[in-house]
């Protein structure tokens, strides 16, 4: 399974996950900063990369488009230091690789790792 890690995070995610095994890049590497999140998750699917964020617009755009990739990993905390939430995403994409790969959309916050399998549909209960 191969990683990109968006703009708003730093460029030490890609070296942590690289570290961890997991193959990495940062957006910085292979995109132009001034990128639209569109464009970026286009990239990530073309190239069949998961895409490790703290942007909620990802899931807004899956929501959009019922898109079945790329699955994309957002990160929910106030502190993003690998040594504060880096072994939390790291058991996460080892115990959710299969529906990673498979399209999914992950929530990783202090309390809890949330799955949405890809598409997105509409919650039950919700309005129109």
């Amino acid at each position: 399974m191969k990683l990109l890690i968006d703009m708003n995070l730093s460029p030490r995610w890609a070296e942590f996950l690289n570290r961890a095994g997991w193959e990495t890049v940062h957006w910085s590497l292979v995109g132009k900063a001034s990128a639209t999140d569109s464009e970026l998750m286009g990239y990530a699917a073309q190239h069949d990369q998961v895409v490790i964020t703290y942007d909620l617009d990802f899931a807004a755009i899956l929501a959009a488009t019922h898109g079945h990739k790329p699955s994309v990993v957002q990160l929910r905390t106030d502190n993003l230091d690998t040594r504060v939430v880096g072994e939390k995403l790291v058991s996460a994409l080892k115990e959710l690789q299969h529906e990673l790969e498979s399209g999914a959309l992950v929530t990783i916050d202090p309390r809890r790792t949330r799955v949405r399998l890809l598409p997105l549909k509409r919650e039950s209960g919700s309005a129109n």
